[in-house]
């Protein structure tokens, strides 16, 4: 196996590598002024399953280089291959909020189902798709951080109260909790656009000696962190501490949370960020291992 790292995912393919037993290397990529990318493979791949590994925030400057890539490999003799990319973008978009609106989450599948033989990714944002089989004729794995999380919790707040910042999230809430032993509630949220968010406190305790930790899937501008915030002090609770999956902060979100007062920031790995606490490489290797071997 080779792991083939793409510009911002050296870290990654090293930690998949060492976790796999294989080789990595880095995705030569050249912009020409005009805009357009060029990759160069210089490690070969002949006879090899090859895995891009990829750190997708941003997805629109890197979409390209990685079909470019994908299609290299395979022209260049690769058995299989496969993407190991720990944020999926491009989920959100569901259904046709607005008409006339693309289904983005379905249009990137058909892009990356047409480049891949497989796809390995961290929990992806599934609130209306059921699994990634509906999106992916490809094989996949969605690794799921409810473990990790949960570790992270045992040993550096085992007296968490875990706190939802929606209906949407009960599920995977109630998932962390009973794998780390703590209680647990959701809030109820209404979005009325990208930076305009109600949150309320849906059941209101009693939780005596417990500290709230929210958990959120993707923060992003963290408005729903910070509104949540207010919600959970309003209701006389302490500081809470925030955990996330995915690090898509903008350039003010995390400064905004701790104005907000939150106590401490701690994200998984998925996406490189100074708040990373929590690794995920040795369960993305094991799904990565896991999924390339059931080639047909």
């Amino acid at each position: 196996m080779l792991i083939l790292a793409l510009p911002g995912a050296g870290r990654l393919a090293a930690l998949l590598a060492s976790e796999l037993d294989a080789d990595w290397s880095e995705l030569a990529l050249h912009r020409f002024p005009d805009g357009e990318s060029l990759v160069r493979i210089d490690t070969p791949v002949k006879g090899r399953c090859v895995v891009l590994a990829a750190n997708l925030r941003h997805p629109d400057e890197k979409a390209l280089p990685l079909v470019f890539a994908a299609d290299a490999a395979r022209d260049l003799g690769a058995a299989q291959v496969g993407l190991a990319a720990p944020y999926l973008p491009y989920m959100r978009q569901d259904r046709r909020f607005n008409p006339g609106e693309a289904v983005t989450s379905r249009s990137f599948a058909r892009v990356l189902s047409s480049s891949f033989d497989f796809l390995v990714t961290v929990d992806p944002h599934l609130h209306r798709w059921h699994s990634l089989a509906e999106l992916y004729p490809i094989r996949t794995a969605a690794v799921a951080s409810a473990p990790a999380i949960a570790r992270w919790l045992r040993r550096h707040a085992s007296n968490a109260l875990l706190v939802g910042p929606d209906a949407e999230s009960e599920q995977w809430v109630a998932e962390v909790a009973a794998l780390a032993d703590v209680p647990w509630t959701v809030m109820a949220k209404t979005r009325r656009g990208d930076r305009n968010v109600g949150v309320k406190l849906a059941a209101r305790g009693p939780w005596p000696g417990r500290v709230p930790v929210l958990l959120d899937d993707i923060v992003s501008t963290g408005e729903t962190l910070v509104a949540a915030t207010a919600a959970l002090r309003a209701a006389g609770l302490p500081p809470p501490a925030c955990i996330a999956v995915h690090a898509l902060f903008d350039a003010d979100a995390l400064w905004r949370l701790m104005e907000a007062g939150v106590r401490q920031v701690v994200t998984c790995d998925s996406v490189p960020h100074l708040t990373n606490a929590i690794p995920l490489a040795p369960l993305v290797a094991e799904a990565v291992r896991s999924v390339a071997a059931r080639r047909p």
